[in-house]
């Protein structure tokens, strides 16, 4: 769904089983099942001790435009809620139609770059090595209720 959106350098990148299994075993891993075929998840990094990051969200296009993105970001949220952060981050497409709008309608909000902590400024450096040109992202944010 990205394609024409992100460079192919992005578009053929695929995240590791290691990566995977530590999100998994430390409980930063949700998984959306068809069936009992895995067709989404959401993967949190953490960028400090203080800053989950939304690294990943997937959503299999045949399962797409159901609910189940929303229900993944939901579901990351109130981990971050629970676990007593006060936020969590991402960085998005600016200009996917349905990206950003996505977010906002999920209660993300963009953070002004001159406002990124350097663990965020690290996230968009690595995306521009990737092809992600900085102009291309947004990097938002969701704050908890506390």
């Amino acid at each position: 769904m990205l394609r024409g959106y992100a460079p192919e350098t992005a578009l053929n990148e695929t995240t590791d089983e290691a990566t995977f299994a530590d999100a998994a075993s430390q409980g930063r891993l949700w998984v959306a099942p068809a069936a009992e075929t895995p067709v989404g998840f959401a993967l949190v990094e953490m960028l400090a001790d203080d800053l989950p990051h939304l690294e990943e969200l997937d959503v299999e296009p045949s399962h797409g435009r159901r609910g189940l993105g929303t229900a993944l970001v939901r579901a990351v949220c109130d981990w971050v809620t629970v676990s007593g952060y006060s936020a969590i981050t991402l960085t998005t497409f600016r200009a996917v139609p349905w990206n950003l709008p996505f977010y906002t309608r999920l209660g993300f909000t963009e953070i002004p770059r001159h406002l990124l902590r350097r663990e965020l400024e690290a996230v968009v450096s690595r995306e521009a090595a990737h092809g992600l040109t900085p102009e291309t992202r947004a990097v938002m944010s969701y704050r908890c209720a506390t």
